[in-house]
């Protein structure tokens, strides 16, 4: 396709009309194959043989599913959805009674959302294993998943914030994840009128505390000038302390933002001190906001989801704290912002830019000490670009989005017009290598590429669009990525495989950091659900009012008890069962006839709730979901329902102990 690298020709259309067009281009025709696919062993170069393992697992975000996805590499298997942001049926997570708590918000339950970029979890700036982060667009929130179960622990709600895109990038420790406002609103949020944005709107730059389980909570904000703030990665070595987020719509503008947010040559890197920041806040220098926000968490000894409402955050405004704030002016509407494994180099991504800025940490700190700045805007000053820049990457193609790096010396940066990854090195700032990818490619991924100790083997091309590369599927076609081989110096195309959702973002982690850690059942002596049963003797049945609970164990290969009478029409019902195995992968599951919500998957161990409520008369099976035995398709019971008032008594086949302990539990009745 046709390369325009004309700086004036990108300033004198409209970015509309060039994106379009050139992705027309880039997407509407046959691509012949490409000279640098593997041809002789790229089959063998991602051929897993049966029985044995990738080399790495990698967390994509499943975008408009509000999920995480989990890949082996370089196989390009599907190995895992982990529910995070959505309702999950194929669980129960966000049906069952154990988590719906999870999808709790200041608006209510809210069962959806748009996941964007995962975030492993850091020691000393390396990808640890422990734990994975994700952010939620568009009720912002950040989520902790933990590794050992692959299940999501903990949802916190971000007050002040409108669109949580700069999020959750997090410190080589851990001690924060960070979140911006994409876009900046009123704060605290009210009624005014749109025109008056430049004068009524803010962003917020939130830090939060990731590094205790089941404590996450906004530490502090800081109130900035009401632009969108794109995407975010804390410094590392000489720049730990530090956090970089990109922002663009400078302008300020509210409508036609692909016209009107695209004025200006230069947008900014917001350059945070955030160790300053919190010396501020010690001082007493960050007001406290009232605000409502909502924390969930798993409990860890019942493992019930619990939610509870925060009142109040404490707001840093740079102008009372000298020293926190620095723009670094960067053509132009920048998207993302990567900072290099040294710390040394920041590097943005211009979408409209013909170049790729790359800053210095050691240039700007000089820049400051000189107070080499051009301007102050809102208690911030803005140095000179001259003055921070370290050098720029000339003709790199077009539509620099992300930038990672292999811990060689190299720098990788996707080209979202041009369709292509481009491979420059750190330094000279000269272009020594680029390889097409089919199409599009917003985020590219290497793991460990954004940290300080990068594995630096394979890059993931994570693809917007598939026209061509498989079976179509009507109207909407698979989203994409692309395996490439980096470990030389030309980079190889070795695999195609389609992802789920729309995958915004990826982060990969050798296997071995994470595979031995696994929790391959739960104690069930350990149970401290409050309807947990520990043996088939334990099961029962028990009405208070119009609500009726009832106990059961699940085990291959029947349910204990199976058959339930006296349940009425009107009567609320909880199916509380515990899968009482003992062994690893031995699930079962739940589901009733007319249930309105979800079937429960239950993991050994483990105690799931569903809630049920009969209709009419008559007799309702319930069964197993998950295949668990040779006889699984016995593993099956009934429930009668009677009408209203009806004098059929409450009972279900048990063990006499079980009897006598629901009837009392029952008064007697």
């Amino acid at each position: 396709m046709p390369r325009i690298a004309s700086r004036t020709l990108l300033s004198g259309l409209g970015a509309g009309a060039i994106i379009g067009a050139l992705l027309f281009a880039c997407t509407s025709r046959v691509p012949k194959t490409s000279q640098r696919l593997v041809t002789g062993d790229a089959a063998s170069r991602v051929y897993v043989p049966p029985g044995s393992y990738d080399e790495f697992y990698a967390f994509f975000s499943g975008g408009f599913s509000g999920q995480v996805t989990v890949y082996a590499l370089p196989s390009g298997r599907l190995i895992k959805t982990i529910p995070v942001f959505s309702v999950f049926p194929e669980n129960g997570y966000g049906y069952d009674e154990e988590t719906k708590a999870m999808l709790q918000t200041t608006y209510g339950m809210v069962p959806w959302d748009d996941a964007h970029h995962p975030e492993l979890s850091q020691t000393d700036g390396v990808p640890d294993g422990r734990w994975l982060f994700i952010n939620a667009n568009n009720t912002p929130r950040v989520a902790r998943i933990d590794l050992t179960r692959f299940q999501t622990d903990e949802i916190l709600q971000i007050p002040n914030a409108a669109g949580a895109h700069a999020t959750p990038f997090t410190t080589p420790n851990t001690k924060y994840i960070v979140s911006a406002t994409r876009f900046s609103i009123p704060v605290p949020n009210a009624d005014v009128a749109i025109d008056t944005y430049a004068r009524n709107f803010k962003g917020v730059l939130s830090f939060i505390t990731a590094d205790q389980p089941e404590k996450m909570d906004v530490a502090f904000q800081i109130l900035v000038p009401g632009y969108d703030y794109d995407l975010a990665h804390a410094g590392k070595g000489p720049s730990d302390g530090w956090f970089f987020f990109t922002s663009y719509n400078t302008e300020q503008a509210t409508t036609k933002l692909e016209v009107n947010a695209s004025q200006n040559d230069k947008d900014y890197v917001a350059a945070v001190n955030y160790r300053r920041a919190e010396q501020c806040v010690a001082e007493g220098k960050a007001r406290v906001m009232p605000t409502a926000y909502v924390h969930n968490y798993i409990d860890s000894v019942t493992h019930v989801a619990k939610s509870e409402r925060k009142t109040s955050v404490r707001v840093l405004d740079p102008a009372r704290c000298d020293g926190l704030m620095y723009f670094l002016p960067t053509p132009k509407s920048p998207h993302g912002v990567d900072v290099d494994p040294t710390g040394e180099y920041i590097v943005a991504g211009g979408k409209l830019s013909t170049v790729i800025p790359v800053h210095s940490f050691s240039k700007m700190q000089k820049a400051i000490a000189a107070k080499q700045f051009d301007s102050v805007v809102d208690g911030i000053p803005v140095l000179s670009y001259q003055a921070v820049v370290a050098g720029e990457v000339q003709k790199p193609g077009l539509g620099p989005l992300h930038t990672e790096f292999d811990g060689k010396g190299y720098a990788y940066t996707s080209m979202f017009i041009s369709s292509e990854i481009v491979k420059w090195k750190l330094g000279t700032w000269e272009v020594v290598d680029r390889i097409p990818v089919y199409y599009s490619v917003g985020h590219l991924m290497i793991p460990g590429g954004d940290s300080r100790q990068p594995w630096g083997k394979y890059l993931v091309s994570l693809n917007k669009i598939t026209k061509d590369r498989y079976l179509p599927t009507g109207p909407e076609l698979a989203q994409s990525a692309q395996l490439i081989d980096i470990s030389g110096d030309k980079m190889k195309l070795l695999l195609d495989f389609p992802t789920m959702g729309e995958p915004h973002y990826a982060q990969a982690i050798p296997a071995s950091l994470i595979k031995d850690k696994q929790v391959k059942y739960f104690k069930l002596s350990a149970n401290r659900n409050p309807y947990a049963v520990h043996a088939e003797s334990d099961g029962g049945i028990a009405r208070r009012g119009k609500r009726v609970d009832v106990k059961m164990a699940a085990i291959r290969s029947h349910f204990t008890p199976d058959n339930i009478e006296g349940v009425q029409v009107g009567d609320t019902v909880y199916f509380h069962v515990t899968n009482i195995e003992q062994d690893w992968d031995i699930l079962h599951g739940f589901a009733v006839l007319g249930n309105q919500n979800s079937q429960l998957i239950l993991l050994p161990g483990e105690t799931r709730s569903i809630r049920w409520v009969p209709q009419a008369p008559g007799i309702y099976p319930f069964y197993c979901t998950d295949f668990c035995s040779a006889l699984h398709q016995e593993m099956q019971g009934y429930v009668r329902v009677s009408p209203a008032g009806s004098s059929v008594p409450l009972v279900a086949n048990v063990s006499p102990k079980a009897q006598a302990a629901m009837h009392a539990a029952s008064g007697g009745r």
